[in-house]
């Protein structure tokens, strides 16, 4: 999801379970998946050619993390907040909008970098990824504001 395009329907699957992490998160507990998903059979191919790409962009990220920030990072209401940020950026992955450029990229930056902060406890981090959440949602806004533009202007032609 961090590509500009994505396909179509596979950020719904992801973002669905993402919204469970990010309940676990935002709730202090494990976070819970059900079984049928945890015992669902992953082609090794697949997953390690997942798992290089994800670790290629995490260790960029990790690279220029570190504790700073603390007061971000270090109370159970912070964390909590993040949590919720992860649970926004879970809803707005989900949006179908995935041939539209950058619909799937600002929420999958905004979760990876709250996830950093978190377990980096990164407090800029986490600023960073309330940044492109908040991207997100006047990104997803100026979408809306066009479609609706587009098509009153479509409708004034039929008047």
């Amino acid at each position: 999801f961090l590509v500009p395009i994505s396909i179509p329907g596979v950020s719904t699957v992801f973002g669905l379970v993402a919204i469970l992490i990010s309940l676990g998160v935002t709730f202090n507990r494990v976070p819970w998946l059900p079984d049928r998903l945890l015992d669902r059979p992953i082609d090794a191919g697949k997953l390690k050619q997942a798992i290089e790409r994800g670790a290629k962009t995490f260790s960029r990220v990790d690279r220029i993390s570190h504790p700073r920030l603390s007061r971000l990072t270090q109370t159970g209401v912070m964390n909590r907040m993040a949590g919720l940020g992860l649970l926004l950026g879970s809803v707005l992955l989900i949006f179908p909008l995935g041939l539209i450029p950058f619909s799937n990229t600002l929420p999958a930056w905004g979760i990876l970098l709250l996830a950093a902060g978190l377990l980096q406890r990164d407090g800029l981090l986490i600023l960073l990824g309330y940044l492109f959440l908040l991207g997100t949602i006047i990104y997803f806004g100026a979408l809306a504001w066009a479609a609706l533009a587009t098509g009153q202007g479509i409708m004034s032609l039929f008047q």
